[in-house]
């Protein structure tokens, strides 16, 4: 089963929007029109559920999306907490609506600390002056432990991994009538030494959303960053027998003009190789 930028195969609804792709910090600007600027988020479908994985700055676009359609009810997954991956939240209008059914999970901070009281440092004085519980009581919060399946729905499940990332990271796999996309965004890996937790989440997947913010190059003067490259993300799915590679988390200083170059490059190693867009939808 392949994946089609103008529809799908047969079958229940599947299907996902870039609102951010770039990592680290927003780069509006000229340099950025044609891929996009905001940081990350991912609009996924599964049929009538809505999942929305990583609240960057693309979440505020999708939040005025979702205000102007009324009600609203789904699950919001978070990579982690570093800022890039949450700043949309304060913004995000539909957290403010009361009516609206959010729950916003998080698997990578117990015992250490919950969801709740890590967005409730990022939104407080001197930092920010709407605090948390200005949130409708409708917005729940659910920690879990990276490992956990998470049972979004009685159709929808959702497979978790931790990543190696600084202050840790979770990867998701989101299965839905015989299909399955990945989300593996931030993650760092050894040279020569592919990431076991990785293989096994994306192991026959249909597409993998994949942390590509360097080169190996650039990787070599990084490692410890906590971001990989596309070289290794085309050898990840090749080894787990993936069918499609989705470049994602775009490093800032990167132009449109170098991931036109970044996209060709990766697509003569695996041909079903394609650079995550703000605005692109893929039907799976």
């Amino acid at each position: 089963m392949s994946v089609s930028q103008q529809g799908g195969t047969a079958g229940p609804k599947f299907n996902l929007r870039f609102w951010g792709v770039r990592g680290s910090v927003a780069t509006p600007g000229p340099d950025t029109v044609r891929y996009g600027g905001n940081t990350s988020c991912v609009e996924i479908w599964c049929g009538q559920r809505r999942i929305v994985i990583d609240a960057g700055t693309g979440l505020r676009m999708l939040g005025r999306e979702m205000a102007s359609q009324g009600p609203c009810d789904f699950d919001l997954l978070l990579s982690h907490t570093h800022l890039d991956h949450i700043e949309g939240l304060p913004f995000f209008a539909p957290a403010f609506i009361s009516g609206n059914l959010i729950r916003i999970w998080a698997g990578h901070l117990l015992p250490r600390t919950t969801i709740d009281q890590a967005l409730g440092q990022l939104m407080s004085a001197p930092l920010f002056p709407v605090p948390l519980d200005a949130f409708t009581n409708q917005v729940k919060y659910c920690d879990f432990r990276g490992g956990d399946n998470l049972v979004l729905a009685p159709d929808v499940l959702v497979r978790t991994t931790m990543l190696d990332h600084p202050n840790n990271a979770v990867g998701y796999r989101v299965e839905y009538a015989g299909r399955s996309l990945c989300y593996v965004s931030d993650t760092s890996h050894i040279p020569g030494e592919p990431n076991k937790n990785i293989l096994g989440l994306i192991k026959g997947a249909d597409l993998v959303i994949y942390d590509a913010m360097f080169t190996e190059p650039e990787f070599a003067e990084r490692p410890h960053w906590g971001h990989s490259t596309w070289e290794e993300g085309a050898r990840l799915v090749k080894s787990a027998g993936a069918k499609q590679l989705v470049l994602f988390h775009h490093d800032p200083a990167r132009s449109d003009s170098d991931l036109d170059t970044l996209g060709a490059c990766a697509a003569e190693v695996f041909p079903s190789t394609l650079v995550a867009q703000e605005g692109k939808m893929l039907d799976l």
